[in-house]
């Protein structure tokens, strides 16, 4: 059953409407009522109701808030990267989003995550019944805000999504073709999911849960092959002319090494359009010849 055939026109609030949720917003809206929820409204996508409003603030947030919601996707990232910016984004933000629901029956909430809450460091797999005992406080808040939302009252999804890339993400790339990237070999593993998959596995659960079919509390979205880190830098060197890695280049990567399996989003019925690696740097590099 596609979402268009739900029994009235779905109202859907997008909570934080940056990169990822504005993408979201807009894909959804072809098929849904969607309201977008961001400080600068401006910047929210045409077709998007956009709505202004601080999540800190929750009286401004109460006033702006729609009624009769079906979906909630909160979707935010912080806006200063210690760990008050974190708990702000994750935490605070989502409990302000909540009271001002007050006794709004959702058919679900989403709860934008990341694979950050897993601290594995010795190339094993992880799945979404794996330990998450985050080391660092960035991994830390987004965990509790995983809590925080399982724990609202309404029927929730969490969805880990591992490193985002693409045409509006292109650090890493930039960073092997400029020399400043010389990773160790063998390097850890690193996982990633291309944007425009991001944005389809979202969609993809939303309409799962719009139809009444079955669904877990946890989703773990990277691609399907993970990687270590300097097999991708070759990769790409081999693609492009790279400058030479500087003194500075850095050496590895930043989320220890483990390996993410997407096995329940696959499951579900989810396909990438970027399986791997080689997929999604493969049409970045033509745009960029």
């Amino acid at each position: 059953m596609a979402i268009t055939e739900h029994k009235q026109t779905p109202r859907i609030l997008v909570a934080g409407c940056g990169k990822l949720g504005g993408a979201v917003a807009e894909s959804l809206s072809r098929q849904a009522e969607v309201f977008g929820l961001r400080r600068n409204p401006a910047r929210i996508p045409q077709g998007v109701h956009a709505l202004g409003g601080d999540l800190l603030d929750p009286a401004q947030v109460q006033s702006v808030l729609p009624d009769n919601l079906d979906v909630v996707i909160y979707c935010l990232t912080p806006s200063s990267y210690d760990e008050e910016g974190y708990r702000n984004a994750y935490v605070r933000g989502l409990e302000n989003l909540m009271t001002a629901l007050g006794t709004q029956s959702l058919n679900r909430l989403f709860f934008i995550s990341s694979s950050s809450v897993y601290s594995q460091n010795d190339d094993s797999w992880v799945d979404e019944t794996s330990p998450t005992e985050p080391a660092r406080f960035s991994g830390q808040m987004v965990l509790e805000g995983e809590r925080t939302a399982l724990d609202s009252g309404n029927p929730a999804t969490t969805i880990r999504f591992s490193g985002i890339y693409g045409p509006t993400r292109q650090q890493f790339l930039e960073a092997v073709i400029n020399g400043r990237m010389d990773p160790v070999s063998p390097a850890p593993f690193s996982n990633r999911i291309h944007e425009a998959d991001a944005v389809a596995a979202v969609c993809h659960l939303v309409n799962r849960s719009l139809e009444g079919q079955p669904m877990d509390q946890c989703y773990l979205a990277s691609d399907c092959e993970p990687v270590r880190l300097d097999e991708v830098v070759a990769w790409v060197r081999e693609q492009i002319p790279c400058a030479a890695p500087g003194p500075d280049a850095r050496k590895g990567g930043r989320a220890g090494s483990k390996r993410c399996s997407n096995k329940r989003l696959l499951e579900s019925g989810f396909r990438y359009r970027y399986p791997d690696f080689r997929a999604g740097y493969r049409e970045l590099i033509d745009r960029q010849k």
